[in-house]
């Protein structure tokens, strides 16, 4: 087992908090071996910036990714600089508020409303847990358990509650999209074989 994932967006949108958080998840609650880059532009906020993640069960030589299975785009910029590095067969994520454009896309793609979703909870800051939510729900990287544990030891003191809920929102969402496709794919050979 062998996950290379790719978060990417701007700086102030907790791209690097999101990937400490499923690197925690893997190593701690899912016994994994888990590495973590981050990049980041020269600006705080507003600039581009990227976290890194390999996820092995078994040691990992080299940290960087190279072909990433999961990719999360929570900004365009962060889509049209690394769209390159998706797998054809892997997975595309993206906060459809933030990305406009996703044409050429390889693998599976979802769109999330992921910054809505987190304005609705009545915090925008917290677009990123409830895409972490998505991801879980969505790819199985990590474990559930390990995610809520993750990020209830992550996020400030004090905001645990509200964060779990938006984690949880995203879960959800990817939960219902899963079994539309499946519903979906079975009404489809359903028609092929009638």
């Amino acid at each position: 087992m062998r996950k290379e994932i790719l978060i990417t967006g701007l700086g102030g949108q907790g791209i690097v908090l999101a990937g400490q958080v499923l690197g925690m998840a893997a190593c701690i609650e899912d016994h994994l071996e888990s590495s973590f880059t981050q990049s980041y532009g020269p600006e705080a906020r507003g600039g581009a910036c990227s976290a890194q993640l390999v996820i092995s069960d078994k040691p990992i030589h080299y940290p960087y990714v190279r072909a990433a299975d999961i990719l999360v785009c929570m900004s365009q910029t962060g889509y049209e600089k690394y769209h390159h590095l998706l797998r054809a067969e892997g997975t595309l994520i993206v906060d459809q508020d933030m990305v406009r454009s996703w044409e050429g896309a390889s693998g599976d793609v979802f769109p999330v409303p992921a910054t809505r979703m987190a304005e609705e909870l009545g915090r925008k800051m917290m677009a990123n847990i409830v895409m972490l939510g998505f991801v879980t729900s969505v790819t199985g990287a990590v474990s559930l358990k390990g995610m809520l544990s993750s990020v209830a030891d992550s996020v400030p003191k004090g905001t645990e509650k509200t964060n779990i809920a938006a984690f949880t929102k995203g879960y959800d969402l990817g939960q219902a999209m899963l079994k539309a496709r499946t519903k979906k794919a079975a009404g489809n050979k359903n028609k092929e074989q009638g």
